[in-house]
């Protein structure tokens, strides 16, 4: 058994559990998760596991001086849990490592971005305290701008042994995936089975929009590498059973168990038992649920299973018991902010949707993959049908705004939530991404010494 959680009697238990995540509107919240890579001042090296300037001081530094609580796998610090109160900001998140030591806040489930903002100022206020005259810094890019892959190091989680070894079998760029890229997501509630059906039409369709946006990895080892979103051409190599657009949501009858057909049958990675990961690579959940999973014969898997095996898809638009965004780069201090609210004024006023809705009703399986596969390369400047992302990204940016005004969602000094898409709408209006203005710095007064950007980009 995982933890004591309940066994799976059948594919139903599977797909209410999904729908179990339905709520009531005003019960909807916001939960924005962010990654940074961290790196060794003096070397402009990633931080390491252990050492002076280590991940693993870093996050000792957090529970000690903000009560930050213990995650521990096999002896080793591997993450945190938030405090419930800060001095100026409620923080309950918590803070986890990707594979290449990518520092992730996973945010708690927030009202409004007023709310999500302050947790992200207070977690990066955090990290800076306990940096400050240290020997490390943080950048906020989508892919590592100068560190080889066998530079990065491997952090202690022993479910990263197993993908590691498994993303050679499925792909060309998985270890890349897993190594050398960073994100932002914004994690989001439906109603129901219709209202999630929309929203994930919705959010599927203009991801690659939002890729667009939000370009911010040009360089790798160095140079420029020819894509505005390095990190969103990484995952078109990845795995292909676990990643893509989800054409089959379009379908027809889409619902909650199309979904759940899907994972089923998407490979599993590992079973975790017994503070133990268990390698299940190549297997199926379809097989698991019917007792006949060989490296755990006989055994069916519990709710717990269910929901890890969930976490190891990967599609532009992730749905568990909430449907998450993932289709940006990481990036600035206000893009952190600007992602959530840009999703919130789409899915979260009715009107809005509506219109979000409007927008692509008509966009074929086939326009929304040949756009998703060529926005890496040219982002805002992508062309679509007589016009291109640019257009789309100033119509859904309008949206989400309208859709703002219209939850009218206000903070102590009667501001909404508007003010948070402003970066975002000026890279729309000018058709510059991050991605274009670093190009322009390091073609023009960085003169192509690329350490510039850890002095300019960083927290």
């Amino acid at each position: 058994m995982s933890n004591h959680s309940p066994l799976i009697e059948n594919k139903q238990d599977l797909i209410s559990f999904i729908s179990n995540g339905c709520k009531e509107k005003a019960q909807w919240r916001i939960g924005t998760e962010h990654e940074k890579f961290g790196y060794c001042l003096d070397q402009l090296t990633p931080s390491p596991y252990e050492g002076d300037c280590g991940i693993e001081k870093l996050l000792m530094g957090l529970k000690n001086n903000f009560d930050w609580q213990p995650l521990v796998e096999d002896g080793k610090l591997i993450g945190l849990n938030a405090p419930k109160f800060d001095a100026s900001a409620e923080i309950s998140g918590s803070i986890t490592l990707e594979p290449g030591g990518q520092f992730e806040l996973s945010g708690a489930p927030l009202s409004t971005i007023h709310e999500t903002c302050r947790e992200v100022n207070a977690h990066l206020r955090h990290v800076r305290a306990v940096c400050d005259g240290d020997s490390r810094g943080f950048i906020g890019l989508g892919f590592a701008p100068t560190w080889k892959l066998e530079d990065v190091p491997i952090m202690p989680k022993g479910r990263y042994k197993i993908m590691r070894e498994y993303m050679q079998k499925v792909g060309n760029l998985g270890r890349e995936m897993m190594f050398r890229t960073a994100t932002v997501q914004v994690n989001l509630d439906f109603a129901s089975e219709a209202d999630m059906l929309k929203k994930i039409r919705v959010s599927l369709a203009l991801q690659p929009i939002a890729t667009a946006i939000f370009a911010n990895s040009p360089f790798e080892n160095g140079k420029p590498n020819g894509f505005l979103s390095y990190r969103s051409e990484i995952w078109r190599d990845t795995d292909n059973s676990r990643t893509g657009m989800l054409p089959f949501m379009f379908d027809e009858g889409a619902g909650f168990e199309r979904y759940v057909d899907h994972a089923l049958d998407v490979p599993m990675y590992f079973v975790y038992r017994d503070g133990q990961y268990i390698n299940a690579t190549g297997e199926s959940f379809r097989d698991f649920l019917e007792g006949n999973l060989k490296c755990l014969p006989g055994e069916k898997p519990t709710i717990a299973d269910w929901e890890s095996h969930l976490t190891t898809l990967f599609p532009e638009v992730r749905m568990k018991q909430f449907l998450e965004m993932r289709g940006a780069d990481s990036g600035s201090w206000q893009n952190i902010c600007a992602l959530p609210a840009l999703w919130v004024g789409l899915l979260y006023d009715d009107v809005a949707l509506d219109e979000a809705y409007q927008m692509i009703k008509d966009w074929s399986k086939d326009e929304m993959l040949d756009l998703r596969n060529r926005v890496p390369k040219t982002a805002l400047k992508t062309s679509f049908r007589n016009t291109n992302v640019q257009q789309l990204a100033k119509q859904m940016i309008e949206i989400s705004r309208k859709g703002l005004a219209a939850r009218n969602m206000l903070d102590g000094n009667g501001n909404d939530e508007q003010h948070f898409i402003e970066n975002i709408t000026e890279i729309a209006e000018t058709g510059r991404t991050h991605a274009d203005i670093m190009l322009e710095k390091y073609h023009g007064e960085w003169k192509g010494d690329i350490s510039r950007i850890f002095a300019e980009y960083s927290y």
